[in-house]
């Protein structure tokens, strides 16, 4: 995930759970209560533990991307 953050500046949550269980398989990710495919929960704290500082999740876009000087402090932005 982060590799991929660094290539596009971005990445989605859409993209990244899928490629995910291309390259991983299904161990690394789950069906969530609404039925979707979801990003493991291990995989998500390794990424932000990796990313704590430097990354933050657009709520509004379900993407990462990285922290401006304009975001507001914590990891959601709107």
């Amino acid at each position: 995930m982060v590799t991929q953050l660094k290539e596009k500046n971005y990445l989605s949550q859409e993209e990244a759970v899928y490629e995910i269980g291309e390259e991983f398989g299904d161990a690394f990710t789950y069906d969530n209560e609404s039925g979707n495919l979801a990003i493991g929960r291990d995989v998500l704290a390794a990424f932000r533990k990796l990313t704590v500082d430097d990354v933050v999740w657009d709520r509004s876009d379900r993407a990462w991307r990285w922290r401006e000087p304009t975001d507001a402090p914590g990891r959601q932005q709107d």
